[in-house]
């Protein structure tokens, strides 16, 4: 890991050399810093580049601690907010005879054959709610956008979680995709599935790469956008 001081401010980051022209800068899932590079980038160019995007970082990096600490703290009971496909959902606790959960009119509507109260039990059936409705959408979504591209072999999908990564493609045919992309909009999804299904004809970031991508989806700047706005 690298360091870089700026100020009072001290962050370490994950420093990945490639054959590219330009470096980009991630905020992951789990609060680390990814920055991308060429091959002969020096210290200098390096750091300079992390001072113009100062600010950004520190945005980003308190939204998603912000994030964080809401995630961590839910007592998984009515009143508590919870994310999905980019919209916020007020959670309604219920007994019922079934456990059940539905949406209706921005509220996440929780049915159990529990105590309300019981906020592990309403956990587990929110995260398995969550899991359901990843795989469905993933794989609706996943064929949609693989019908832009003229691929004639079959690929295979998988959700799988990841601290760095949204998504990954793996060996010649595997996409695999982040599970908590289900709390954003569906086209920041799209965007996700199109950069891996890219990565089928080119491995690195390079300038074909983003021709493809922009070719595919013209306006993946703005998913991509939105997507970090979102999230992290």
């Amino acid at each position: 890991m690298k360091v870089f001081t700026y100020g009072q401010y001290r962050y370490e980051y994950e420093l990945l050399r490639q054959e590219r022209k330009s470096l980009s800068l991630t905020v992951c899932p789990d609060m680390g810093i990814v920055l991308r590079c060429p091959v002969e980038a020096g210290k200098e160019r390096v750091e300079a580049f992390l001072r113009k995007k100062w600010k950004w970082l520190n945005k980003q990096l308190n939204f998603f601690k912000k994030f964080q600490r809401n995630r961590y703290e839910k007592e998984y009971i009515s009143g508590e907010s919870f994310l999905y496909l980019g919209r916020q959902y007020k959670l309604v606790v219920k007994m019922a005879k079934d456990d059940m959960i539905s949406l209706s009119k921005g509220k996440l509507l929780l049915a159990t054959k529990d105590k309300i109260s019981n906020g592990n039990y309403n956990r587990k059936l929110i995260d398995s709610w969550y899991k359901k409705r990843a795989e469905n959408i993933f794989h609706e979504q996943f064929i949609a956008v693989l019908d832009s591209f003229n691929y004639s072999q079959n690929f295979k999908l998988s959700i799988r979680k990841m601290s760095k990564r949204w998504g990954s493609f793996v060996g010649k045919n595997t996409v695999i995709l982040n599970p908590m992309l289900v709390y954003v909009p569906k086209y920041c999804i799209n965007y996700v599935i199109a950069h891996e299904l890219c990565h089928v004809k080119y491995k690195h970031h390079n300038k074909k790469f983003y021709d493809l991508l922009t070719k595919i989806m013209p306006d993946w700047e703005k998913r991509k956008e939105r997507l970090e706005l979102l999230f992290v």
